[in-house]
């Protein structure tokens, strides 16, 4: 085999193996870990957050007609003297904030 061939099927390997490493990468889920520290410290910018959680496991999970796989975790904001827990729902793929709400019910007026 002629060395321009050896190179041609090697750069062909190597652009075959690059490309599905990229859509390998583009399916795989982000850590739940990295999710919640997102999540932290986007509220950090505006709140004092006192304790946070997530589920390590992605779950369906529906939201204006859209599916996702999301991960669910809870965020608690100290605010004028008052803990005010918050739960919210994670992309499990890109890491976007879906929906997020108060734990309790009695404080659904309170704006984040």
């Amino acid at each position: 085999m002629k060395k321009k061939n050896v190179f041609i099927i090697a750069g062909i390997a190597f652009a075959l193996g690059y490309l599905l490493k990229q859509t390998q990468n583009e399916k795989q889920r982000i850590k739940p870990e990295k999710a919640l520290k997102s999540v932290k410290d986007r509220l950090e910018k505006q709140f004092n957050v006192s304790g946070s959680w997530i589920y390590m496991k992605a779950e369906p999970f529906r939201k204006n007609g859209f599916e996702y796989e999301a991960y669910h975790g809870g965020i608690t904001k100290h605010t004028d003297g008052k803990y005010i827990p918050y739960e919210f729902y994670i992309d499990a793929y890109s890491g976007t904030v879906i929906d997020m709400f108060p734990q309790h019910k009695e404080q659904m007026n309170t704006a984040l």
